[in-house]
């Protein structure tokens, strides 16, 4: 008996959360089927993305409800958006994404003209990266945040320090 290969139905990513105080924009590469359900980034209980920016923030970040964690990213300068913004795909692996749509950086620059850093979260977001130094934005790739990514919290959390340190910099160049 042959198998018959289902095809995945095309998906479109969330809505960029940003604004004209972003001075840092992470980007992952497409929602997880968690996330997309919820309509919330990085929804899935294991990923270490909620966590990590609470560490870095120091804000209890992973208690707090997703409106309030936004407003507390918002507020930080913190922006959330994905490299991919429509593909198809079965599940939530990255490798299983077919048929991507790029997100466009001017579309970010335009809504966030702020943005002093762009950090892909995890190597298949960090594929567009080429198309956002292009945009003369500085970018720098980061371990991924999945939990389908095992290294441990604090190599992730020690290369994520990034994050604070640039929205540091950033407040000193306003003050």
């Amino acid at each position: 008996m042959r198998s018959r290969r289902t095809v995945a139905a095309r998906q479109r990513g969330l809505a960029p959360v940003w604004g004209p105080g972003t001075r840092v924009l992470v980007l992952g590469s497409f929602p997880g089927a968690a996330s997309l359900a919820a309509g919330q980034y990085y929804a899935h209980p294991r990923n270490h993305f909620w966590p990590l920016l609470g560490e870095l923030l120091r804000l209890p970040l992973p208690n707090w409800p997703y409106e309030r964690r936004v407003r507390a990213l918002g507020d930080a300068g913190v922006g959330l958006w994905d490299t991919i913004v429509a593909c198809a795909r079965d599940g939530s692996l990255d490798g299983a994404i077919r048929d991507p749509e790029w997100g466009d950086p001017a579309v970010a620059l335009a809504a966030a003209p702020a943005i002093a850093l762009v950090c892909f979260n995890g190597q298949t977001a960090a594929r567009a990266q080429p198309r956002w130094r292009a945009a003369g934005l500085a970018t720098v790739a980061l371990p991924s945040t999945s939990p389908a990514y095992t290294r441990p919290l604090a190599e992730k959390l020690a290369a994520w320090r990034v994050v604070a340190d640039t929205l540091r910099a950033a407040d000193r160049q306003i003050r």
